[in-house]
C-alpha cells in the first residue's frame, strides 16, 4: 500500500465513522496539526502515529518487506 492509499484509508474511516480531525487527534494523542498535515498528503507520519491513528479508528496496521531479490520468483515471501 502507497502512501497517498494509507492517507485515503484513514480519512475515509474517520468521515465514515463522523469523527472530526480534532477528535481525532485528542484520542489518538496526537497533535491535530499533524493530522491535518497528514490528511493534506503535507505529513510524514511515523509507523508509530500511524499505529495510533489506526487503533482509534478500528484498523489494523500491516508491515510488509518484500525481497526485491527474489520478487519475481515468489512475490508472497515476507520477511
Amino acid at each position: 500500500m502507497h502512501h497517498q492509499d494509507i492517507i485515503e484509508t484513514l480519512k475515509k474511516r474517520r468521515i465514515m465513522l463522523q469523527v472530526n480531525q480534532e477528535t481525532l487527534a485528542l484520542l489518538s494523542g496526537i497533535s491535530l496539526r499533524t493530522v491535518k498535515q497528514f490528511e493534506s498528503g503535507k505529513g510524514n507520519p511515523t509507523l508509530e502515529t500511524l499505529q495510533k491513528l489506526a487503533d482509534v479508528l478500528g484498523l489494523e496496521l500491516h508491515l510488509a518487506i518484500k525481497n526485491i531479490a527474489t520478487e519475481n520468483e515468489d512475490s508472497d515471501d515476507i520477511l
